[in-house]
């Protein structure tokens, strides 16, 4: 599926696909691009991103963290697709809405078929959750 860049608002210049119904409709907008030659993602939090208790969603925050594994790990995929195997979390503080949410990290491994990840989502630069997974690499992209 085709990347786009935004070419207007808070996140002009950044990358998201507009055709992945669930990150970039119902569970986000998301955001990334590589800067320093790392990937960082991010999205602005809304009141469809809240809880009843008015901070953000655990699961809109585990969501974004699997996105943002990709983002982290983009030079390591080198154009492969990948699916994710393994993920855990922690949570730290909860976002609210309004906040900028964005998730920074590390490439711990990058085999021939798996990548490992490491990263913190921080919301208005609090650390919010702390997070790690493993990635498939399946096959590069058309």
């Amino acid at each position: 599926m085709p990347a786009t860049i935004e070419t207007t608002g808070e996140f002009a210049g950044w990358t998201t696909w507009k055709d992945e119904p669930f990150e970039h409709e119902t569970a986000g907008p998301f955001y990334y691009r590589v800067e320093d030659g790392k990937g960082i993602s991010a999205f602005r939090a809304a009141r469809k991103h809240m809880n009843g208790a008015g901070v953000i969603h655990g699961g809109c925050l585990m969501t974004f963290a699997d996105f943002a594994l990709f983002a982290i790990a983009h030079e390591a995929m080198a154009g492969s697709y990948g699916l994710t195997v393994a993920f855990t979390s922690e949570f730290l503080d909860g976002a609210k809405e309004g906040e900028l949410v964005e998730a920074r990290g590390e490439t711990l491994r990058a085999g021939g078929s798996l990548v490992f990840v490491r990263g913190i989502v921080t919301s208005d630069g609090r650390p919010c959750l702390n997070f790690s997974g493993t990635i498939k690499k399946l096959r590069k992209l058309p």
